[in-house]
């Protein structure tokens, strides 16, 4: 939250995660003007959003993080360097399938000229910038909250991409006062269920809920790594949270629950509820990618392998200054044991109504709805 009634610069609405943390800034009584950056694309979505909830309180200025002075007018970008007062960036290109020229522009160099308005600004401005827990690549082990670099290969060009965009960051902060958040996988509302994207390990919960194919259903390896994910509303209350807290400049926080459950134990539970069966052998990557190439189910697998396979990778996001950050907050990460239901019925409902379309559409019922393309994971 800005510490002035000065402006606030925010991009990444209205995407899933960009839309509901501006909301809730709103109802906890926002105090200062709020520009929202959006692409012309989805400026009349933002605008309709806008207007049902504080059309007065905010403005949706039509721009582009990958551009020149973010895409504004001249006047608009005097503007915005003599007033902002604090920043937040989520604006990202997060398909997991995103080309490595669109992942670099939007991520790297959209940071890049984020940083700009910063070190441009008449004094400079409270940053608040989203990264991922996935920068840590094909890392093993303990990853602590203030390492970025260390010798990781990167499985797609979003880790990397959203990798080097945090290193321009980390060598802003001497200048810009700045908190980097590091979400792990983001699903959907703890209360509800609601998600607007189905990427990564969600795909194998859709096989398990959805797959007309009455045969066990394959987990890379062993499944005994931590499946680390947070609920939306759970990363709102606690990004929040730490944005009030003065202690949170200069800080790394790794958006993650403290106490995961192995990816076997989740999808066994997914199962369970799902009335399916998973193997009870492990079984190896090339046999996964077998049985994931079968017509049926290479549809739901063939640009999501990579986040697949990373539900076998033994890497455990040490939470320290998250839990130091939220401490008498209140704000807690939920055990998915408590809302795995509502996400299950949620993927179930979403599915049923797709098919229902498709049907009389004449269309294929089982093809996987596209992720969105401007939100941070």
């Amino acid at each position: 939250m800005p510490d002035t009634l000065g402006t606030t610069l925010f991009t990444g609405y209205p995407g899933f995660i960009g839309r509901r943390l501006v909301h809730r800034m709103l109802e906890g009584g926002f105090p200062g003007r709020l520009v929202l950056l959006v692409q012309p694309t989805h400026a009349a979505t933002a605008r309709a959003e806008v207007a049902r909830h504080a059309p007065a309180r905010v403005e949706v200025w039509e721009g582009d993080v990958s551009a020149m002075h973010l895409g504004l007018s001249g006047g608009e970008w005097k503007a915005l360097v003599r007033d902002v007062t604090s920043v937040w960036h989520l604006a990202a290109a997060s398909r997991l399938d995103s080309a490595s020229d669109v992942a670099r522009r939007v991520n790297v160099e959209g940071t890049r000229n984020v940083l700009e308005l910063a070190r441009a600004a008449a004094r400079p401005p409270r940053l608040h910038h989203f990264s991922s827990a996935f920068v840590a690549g094909d890392r093993r082990g303990v990853i602590m909250e203030d390492e970025l670099m260390m010798g990781q290969r990167f499985r797609t060009p979003y880790e990397q991409s959203k990798a080097r965009a945090e290193e321009l960051v980390r060598r802003a902060m001497g200048d810009v006062p700045t908190t980097i958040y590091r979400p792990a996988i983001v699903v959907g509302d703890s209360r509800t269920g609601e998600i607007d994207r189905f990427e990564g390990p969600y795909y194998l919960a859709i096989l398990l809920v959805t797959s007309p194919l009455a045969v066990p259903l394959p987990l890379p390896g062993d499944g005994g790594a931590p499946l680390n994910v947070v609920p939306v509303d759970f990363l709102v209350e606690a990004t929040l949270a730490i944005a009030r807290n003065p202690a949170s400049v200069g800080k790394t926080v790794h958006l993650v629950d403290p106490a995961p459950l192995s990816a076997r134990r989740v999808y066994e539970m997914i199962a369970e509820r799902a009335h399916r069966r998973m193997p009870r052998v492990s079984l190896t990557h090339r046999m996964v990618d077998a049985v994931l190439s079968l017509p049926i189910l290479e549809r739901f697998s063939r640009q999501q392998r990579a986040a697949i396979e990373s539900v076998n990778q033994l890497a455990f996001y040490n939470p320290h200054n998250l839990l130091e950050l939220l401490d008498g907050t209140g704000v807690r990460c939920p055990p998915i044991t408590l809302y795995l239901d509502r996400l299950i019925e949620f993927v179930r409902h979403h599915f049923e109504q797709r098919q229902a379309v498709a049907r009389e559409a004449d269309d294929d019922p089982l093809a996987p709805p596209e992720p969105t393309t401007e939100e941070t994971p």
